[in-house]
């Protein structure tokens, strides 16, 4: 079987192992050649601030979830993988996935770390009957906005707010400052995370915006915090704002004065450009670290010296189980009936996921894909024994306590 990675609209990736003409998929189907084609887009931040934790290295684990499963299961059809960059801009992101949907026969698109991207996709997905699997974060992805041909890969900002903010309110964090990225992400995860804390009887004393993308002077929002007089200092941001946030908190001494500095989504990208010294202490949740096991680590190897001798992160680990899970689905169904998302995703959610990332789990009937979580605090650099030698884990959260309640969902598909 031949698996491809195709470059789209001038993105050339560097992991191609045989670049292939502009001919669509359904081009190639109607001049009657033997094999049909399943083409994946992903769509991702090949620039901008998310380009180390997903990027290149997304496109990089959809082609390896392709190659394994072609290897592996040998289908009677043939996987592309083409890449396009999202900008960060919702009217870019939706119109390259337009673009593919309508002319490149694209059969699923994945990735997708801007939820207010995300969200658009989504809804193109369900208009053009494709499919979006999603790694962004944003509640309502699975919430309000869930559709019947969209996921959600890694975690929700309900997973982050509950499992992180849990974990703080138990070592007596009780009052809250929020800093937040002013887009659909940061929001949600402030609004989830607040939840938890006065649900549990605490405060929330702020909540400082800071323009996304293209901050990079955090101090006014820190001093913010500071005057607060909030015992916890809590990040809603992802990709270089939060490297760049910890950074300037470090500075201004928060995490050393009585207040303790929170990021509610940290990346092992994120601690390596930090340092140790710097990050040391971090409490976070991640379903995924490089170093878990056996296959984590045979993972990360395969993929470190192919992505700019970075580690993976839960983002890249999400893509290659989505994609492994989408194959999986087409070859149960058969590529014809596949040409529908929805049957497709009918599918996923009644098939369990397996895979040697994230292990067995499930994708449930608002498009949630469940799986465990993990609590990881990281290390300082005295416990550090080895390159990468980042994170401890202090807890396994099993993923029916990870999740919220599916009676709990506004996702309109469960009311049906």
């Amino acid at each position: 079987m031949m698996v491809s990675l195709i470059a789209r609209r001038g993105m050339m990736t560097g992991t191609a192992c045989g670049l292939l003409g502009a001919t669509p998929a359904s081009a190639m189907r109607m001049e009657g050649r033997r094999t049909p084609t399943i083409r994946i887009g992903v769509l991702t931040a090949l620039s901008g601030d998310y380009t180390d934790p997903s990027g290149g290295g997304s496109v990089l684990a959809a082609q390896f979830a392709a190659d394994d499963f072609v290897r592996e299961h040998k289908p009677n059809f043939k996987v592309e993988v083409i890449a396009g960059d999202m900008q960060d801009k919702p009217e870019i992101g939706l119109s390259v996935a337009r673009d593919w949907f309508d002319r490149d026969e694209v059969d699923m698109v994945t990735d997708m770390p801007n939820s207010a991207i995300a969200l658009a996709v989504a809804g193109l997905a369900k208009e053009r009957d494709k499919v979006a699997q999603i790694g962004a974060a944003a509640s309502a992805i699975t919430g309000k906005a869930c559709t019947p041909n969209s996921m959600q890969l890694a975690y929700s900002t309900k997973t982050l707010g509950a499992s992180v903010g849990s974990a703080v309110l138990r070592d007596g964090g009780d009052s809250w400052f929020f800093i937040s990225a002013d887009y659909a992400f940061g929001q949600a995860l402030v609004e989830d995370t607040s939840l938890v804390v006065q649900t549990a009887g605490g405060t929330v004393l702020g909540n400082a915006r800071f323009p996304f993308p293209g901050n990079g002077d955090f101090s006014s929002f820190l001093l913010q915090a500071q005057t607060s007089g909030a015992k916890v200092v809590a990040l809603a941001s992802a990709g270089a704002d939060t490297t760049n946030a910890i950074k300037q908190a470090h500075e201004f001494g928060i995490g050393h004065g009585g207040q303790r500095l929170v990021s509610l989504l940290v990346l092992i990208t994120n601690i390596h450009s930090l340092g140790l010294e710097t990050a040391q202490g971090l409490v976070y949740s991640d379903p995924f670290y490089w170093d878990m096991n056996d296959a984590t680590r045979a993972f990360s190897a395969r993929f470190q010296p192919r992505w700019r001798d970075l580690k993976p992160t839960e983002d890249h680990a999400a893509v290659y189980a989505g994609a492994l899970h989408y194959l999986k689905a087409v070859a149960a169904i058969g590529v014809d009936k596949a040409a529908s998302g929805r049957a497709v995703m009918q599918q996923m959610k009644a098939m369990p996921t397996d895979d040697p990332l994230f292990g067995s789990g499930s994708v449930r009937a608002d498009g949630q894909m469940l799986h465990d979580m993990y609590l990881w605090q990281v290390k300082s650099p005295a416990e550090s024994q080895y390159p990468w030698d980042y994170c401890r884990k202090l807890a396994t959260i099993p993923a029916a306590q990870a999740f919220a309640s599916l009676s709990a969902s506004a996702c309109p598909l469960v009311r049906l």
